[in-house]
């Protein structure tokens, strides 16, 4: 089971942190990631990592404003999201799947509950 929290509006150029807490399982045996959902659109993908945390990759309209990052003594995920802006407003889920980290929403078995960002210009 997957729970995300931390979302919340804001103004273009301001930062969020969203955290995903985890229970049920050894956290660290599974790749987690982030993915939005903009209003209208697909869900697309913003970023992963490895259980360990020691590999990540990101969407290119992320890279280098957003982190993931995790902490497997508390099961959790994280994802630092600075210089925000407008187009990054869309519900954010977490997610979770045994193995390598993966882009694709079809790899990932468990799913978070969504939270809400809106960036205003």
């Amino acid at each position: 089971q997957l729970q995300a929290s931390g979302g919340g509006s804001v103004q273009a150029g301001g930062s969020l942190r969203l955290s995903c807490a985890a229970s049920g399982r050894t956290f660290s045996d599974y790749a987690t990631a982030w993915f939005r959902q903009p209003p209208g659109k697909e869900r697309e993908f913003v970023a992963t990592c490895s259980g360990s945390g020691g590999i990540s990759s990101y969407a290119d309209p992320v890279k280098g404003r957003f982190t993931i990052s995790r902490d497997n003594a508390k099961n959790t995920v994280y994802l630092q999201m600075n210089s925000l802006k407008p187009e990054d407003t869309a519900v954010y889920y977490c997610a979770a799947a045994w193995g390598p980290p993966n882009t694709g929403t079809k790899y990932y078995h468990y799913w978070g509950q969504g939270t809400q960002v809106t960036v205003s210009s």
